[in-house]
């Protein structure tokens, strides 16, 4: 195998892309959010990304099947009905047909009766031009994996590969989601920026993403970094949206932060209930460290033996 073996497994045609990367890093938030996205929108496989900087080994699916570890591009459609939508459209139906058995009249209109506009003068097709719910005409090339690069070398070879997949598929834009370390519990996650140029900051800005100099402390490592750097050298528009998190756990609450954050910015929407119920699960999960650690059981007996939970 070469040191980088990109294996094409599909080439669809993509609309505007954005890159998105989501690699493993502090409190898996990148991994997390990226992941969410292929789970909630239809994705297409198109790229596997072999590289010797990988660790010797192979991931185990299910099915007891073995594949070589990789990193993987997925192209994913937000115009797609994510399960929310689905399950409201569905809903919308069942009370339009209960509506319709108590109010025979209504068959009438259905037959080509007229529909009077609201008392505001709009119809029921204003609500269509939501900019809240109409899907966006842009599809996104998620990078995501279990693992990065075991080198300085490494990293920068394989997110020079990573690029050259991305401008490939015409991406002219992209964003690194990651998070940033706080080294405590938080309970409200803020969203840190760094862009490849100044002139992106202000519509990341007017979404509530914080700039703040000087962070975070000791710069930007791995894949995200780099590809600030590297992609902004391609002069391609990149953005890295770090969540706040304690650096101990994996954090869910944190993803979900980032991806609104990339909503508002792309103008898209994303069911969050798997996200949500996740982070329940991690702050059950918390709360009996916490006890742990007033109780002086088990080992737990303060912030400095507390480690990262993955």
């Amino acid at each position: 195998m070469d040191p980088i073996d990109i294996e094409t497994v599909a080439d669809p045609e993509l609309r505007d892309p954005v890159l998105v990367e989501g690699l493993p890093g502090v409190g898996h938030v990148g991994k997390l959010a990226a992941e969410h996205l292929l789970e909630e929108f239809e994705s297409t496989l198109v790229r596997r990304v072999y590289a010797d900087e990988f660790p010797p080994q192979v991931d185990v699916d299910d099915d007891g099947v073995a594949s070589l570890t990789h990193a993987s591009f997925h192209a994913v459609d937000l115009s797609s009905p994510t399960p929310t939508d689905v399950e409201e459209e569905q809903e919308s139906e069942d009370d339009g047909d209960e509506a319709d058995d108590e109010n025979p009249e209504g068959d009438a209109l259905a037959d080509g009766g007229e529909v009077d506009e609201d008392d505001d003068g709009e119809s029921e097709d204003a609500e269509e031009d939501d900019p809240g719910t109409v899907p966006t005409d842009r599809d996104l090339l998620v990078l995501t994996g279990n693992h990065q690069a075991g080198s300085n070398k490494g990293h920068y070879q394989l997110t020079e590969a990573f690029l050259d997949v991305a401008e490939g598929f015409g991406v002219e834009e992209a964003y690194a989601l990651g998070g940033v370390p706080t080294g405590e519990l938080i309970e409200e996650h803020n969203v840190l920026g760094a862009v490849s140029d100044g002139e992106l900051t202000d519509s990341l800005s007017e979404a509530g993403v914080e700039f703040r100099g000087d962070e975070p402390a000791g710069g930007i490592v791995g894949v995200s970094g780099l590809l600030l750097g590297l992609g902004g050298r391609r002069g391609l528009d990149v953005a890295c949206l770090m969540g706040e998190t304690s650096g101990y756990l994996v954090d869910p609450k944190s993803a979900q932060t980032v991806l609104e954050t990339l909503e508002q910015q792309l103008d898209f929407r994303v069911n969050f209930a798997a996200l949500e119920k996740r982070a329940e699960e991690m702050e059950e999960v918390v709360s009996k460290i916490q006890q742990m650690q007033e109780g002086g059981s088990g080992g737990m007996g303060g912030d400095e033996e507390l480690r990262y939970i993955g």
